[in-house]
Order: structure tokens, then sequence, then C-alpha cells
């Protein structure tokens, strides 16, 4: 962490400490109460919630650090507790330093050439080697359900391949999408939830305490998606809210049992409001197997690959057909 990044916006001028390879930034205390216009006593109280009910844990997102004119080592938090705090105190200002933070260390990603050239060399080489194995499908040598199938499986994993090596090189970006995106409002998502909830309860699949709300957990996450910032939304196309959606519901916890299945049908629920589940072909962008390891992948990742993770899904989400663009 030897970069010190200038962070200027909205009357607020601090220093933050840049750590690309972890690919997150570092902020005191201090520096958090002046990019949020919050005593320190308010951002104490929201850092002992945070540790305290789970949802960020203390050693691996805290770091004490040796700093100058100070006698002895300073604590420092990385962007997930930065941004968990903004979401508490409801501070516009946090979705605006999320924004800047991943703009920055997106730039420092980019610009390491050796990395990029090494992808464009491995996708190009992939890209051509799935080409052959699908022109070698369409020969009328194979049968037509033996081709076919070929076809078929190099075709749907192709995008997949891809964006797994990009994923590894760290060189994921988000991609663009359809704009928009309606989100169903508190009582309308509970409702949903209520109504999955008893068909479990009938088949013996859960208990009561399923999707039973903690606090406005839930009210909050939906207003969350629903922020702009300078007039335009935080959250602006139908792949960025639904990979948000999935990851604040497993994540956060807003339910007192239940949370990942709640997330994953919440998630599937808002594509099919927005008429994105299915493909051009009709078939649903996720499956069942492929929705039930996403939504393990987000409740087992490292914070620190949030944005990463985000950007997996979106990815998963926003591509056309992966046989698109392969001819024999």
């Amino acid at each position: 962490m030897t970069d010190l990044v200038d962070y200027q916006q909205d009357g607020v001028g601090i220093k933050v400490r840049l750590d690309a390879a972890h690919d997150t930034v570092w902020l005191r205390q201090e520096q958090m109460g002046e990019l949020f216009g919050r005593e320190r006593s308010v951002i104490t109280k929201h850092l002992r919630n945070i540790f305290a009910e789970g949802e960020l844990e203390e050693e691996s997102n805290v770091q004490n650090l040796h700093i100058a004119g100070s006698d002895k080592p300073v604590r420092f938090y990385n962007l997930d507790v930065i941004i968990s705090v903004g979401y508490r105190v409801k501070s516009l200002q946090g979705t605006r330093f999320r924004q800047w933070a991943t703009r920055v260390l997106r730039d420092h990603i980019t610009r390491s050439l050796p990395s990029r050239t090494r992808f464009k060399q491995n996708a190009a080489e992939l890209e051509q080697a799935l080409a052959l194995i699908v022109k070698a499908a369409r020969s009328p040598a194979l049968t037509a359900e033996a081709g076919s199938g070929l076809v078929e499986i190099v075709s749907r994993y192709t995008q997949t391949f891809l964006w797994l090596q990009r994923y590894d090189e760290g060189l994921l970006v988000e991609p663009g999408g359809s704009a928009g995106g309606r989100l169903p409002g508190e009582a309308e998502a509970m409702a949903d939830l209520q109504a999955l909830k008893a068909a479990l309860l009938a088949r013996g699949e859960a208990t009561d305490l399923f999707a039973r709300p903690r606090g406005d957990g839930l009210a909050a996450i939906l207003g969350n998606l629903e922020q702009t910032v300078f007039g335009e939304p935080a959250y602006p196309t139908v792949e960025s809210k639904a990979a948000h959606l999935l990851y604040f519901v497993v994540k956060n916890h807003p339910f007192t049992d239940g949370n990942k299945r709640s997330g994953a049908f919440l998630f599937v629920d808002f594509l099919h409001r927005n008429g994105r589940l299915l493909n051009v072909m009709g078939e649903a962008v996720i499956n069942d197997t492929g929705l039930a390891a996403l939504t393990l992948l987000v409740a087992e990742s490292d914070p620190k690959q949030k944005e990463t993770l985000i950007r997996l899904i979106m990815n998963m989400l926003a591509a056309p057909l992966p046989a698109a663009g392969i001819q024999p």
C-alpha cells in the first residue's frame, strides 16, 4: 500500500491508500468521518456493530499500519468496511466513493500491460481452438445427434471459459446492459417470499424462521438499489441491479433464516419481472444448478472479491448467446 491517491469530491478532500494488489483501498476512522460528514463517535458505533453482527470479519478487513506523526500503529479499514459504514449512515457519498474507488482500481489493473497482453493472447488462442471444435462438430462425418450435442456444449460454455480467464487475470470489466429494471417494493417482495415460504413449509423444507425480516434490512437493500447519484441511477442496468440484489441479500442477512434461498428467489423474480429470465431462444439465462452454485459462490466469497464477483454475474446476464459470431 505505497500509493496515496487524492479523493476530491463534494468538498471532501482526503488521501486514500490504494492497494491494487488486493483490489481495495484503505481509510482511517477519522477519514471516514470526513468522507461521510459524521462525528467520529458515530463511525465508531457503526464499525463496532458491523463486526459484532458478523457482517464483516474484523481480522481480514482491518490493518494496523505505522504512519508518519504517530508513535503507535493506526487502524485502517478496507473498501468493504467503508461501504458498509456508508450503507448504514445512508449517505450517497458512500456510493460516489465506491464508484470512484472502483474506477481508480480498474485503471491501475488495466494499465498492467503484461497481464493484458497475456490475456489477449490466451483468449485469442482459446477462441480459435473452440471455433475449430465447432467446425469439426458440424462435419457430415458425425451423426446429427453427436454433432449437435457437441456444438451445444461448446457454444454454451465458450463465453464462460473466457469470463473465468478474465476473472483469474483480474481483467473482468463491468459490461453494458439493459437500462432500467423495476424492483419490487418491500411489501410486494415480502408477499412473494411468504408464498414461497408457505410452499416450503408444506414440503417440510423450511421452518417458521424462513424469510422472517431482521429490522428494515430488505427495505434498506431495495432502497439502496434505487439510489441516484447526481440525478443518475447508481445501479443503472437490469444486470447491475440483479447482481447487487443477489449479493446484498445473501451477504447482508436481512432475514433471520433462509437468506441464500431468499436471495436466489428475489434474483430470479427480478429477472422475470423485467423480461430477462429467458434468452432469445426461450432458455433460462441460468438454470437451477447454476443458480445454486452461483448463490453458494456469493455466500462463501471473501468480501474483497465483491466487485469481481458482481462483474462476473453481470457478464453472465449481459452476454449474447455464446455461439454468436463463431462461423464454421
